[in-house]
């Protein structure tokens, strides 16, 4: 691997460090994925931009906001993006990876064991509703992460009940229209929260738009979300 490899725009947001800690997360996810199908996004750009950098620019080119030292939870964590990156860049954060398939959970806890993250890094076989209603984590995380998992309306109402008062919930979506601002807006009304920015950049080397919507509290979210196992997927709220 040659830095020719990683586009220039990610080699700005990193340190030399940084970048031999994410070829070693990508030589051990190659690894597992032929044992367990993690991700296709392995190799050359698919790996450096639509991983790496796709889960890295929302947290570097906000130098308004504060991430570091943080307690995190990357929600559906699957191969380990953006929690991954989130914690080589964050080394002072405390990070928590939720995924419900317990092949993907054994793989980050072998990734965390191969990988000399500086991080106190947990992993979690559980479904987020039930995590969610659970005292050790309602309202206990400053961040909290959602890439790739299902529809803004939905996710929200699992990131919404782990926040602090003060938390930042953060949606990875590709596109981004009035019709999905308005829906996530009366969702969040429902759990007394509120959209605070959206961010859109062009990922490099034509890999497409990627649009990261900032959710906060308004409130403290209602006791009765998120529902039970499904109920968010199947009954988005729609206020």
């Amino acid at each position: 691997m040659t830095k020719k490899s990683i586009p220039n725009e990610l080699l700005k947001l990193v340190t030399e460090e940084e970048i031999m800690m994410f070829q070693e997360l990508q030589i051990k996810i190659k690894e597992l994925n032929c044992k367990t199908n993690l991700t296709r996004l392995i190799e050359g750009d698919d790996y450096w931009i639509s991983q790496v950098y796709d889960s890295l620019w929302t947290f570097k080119e906000n130098s308004n906001k504060n991430f570091d030292n943080k307690k995190f939870i990357d929600i559906g964590s699957g191969c380990g993006f953006p929690g991954f990156a989130y914690a080589i860049t964050h080394p002072n954060s405390e990070i928590y990876l939720v995924d419900s398939s317990k092949k993907k959970t054994d793989s980050l806890k072998e990734i965390i064991k191969r990988i000399n993250f500086k991080n106190n890094i947990f992993v979690i076989n559980d479904r987020i509703e039930k995590l969610g209603c659970q005292s050790s984590f309602k309202n206990s995380f400053n961040i909290a992460t959602v890439r790739a998992v299902s529809n803004p309306s939905t996710v929200s109402e699992y990131i919404l009940p782990m926040l602090k008062s003060n938390g930042l919930g953060i949606l990875y979506c590709g596109k981004w229209t009035s019709e999905d601002n308005q829906n996530l807006a009366n969702t969040l009304k429902v759990l007394k929260g509120k959209i605070l920015e959206i961010k859109s950049n062009f990922l490099p080397r034509g890999k497409g738009i990627r649009n990261t919507i900032f959710i906060e509290p308004k409130a403290s979210c209602p006791d009765i979300y998120p529902r039970s196992i499904g109920k968010a997927e199947k009954y988005p709220l729609k206020g």
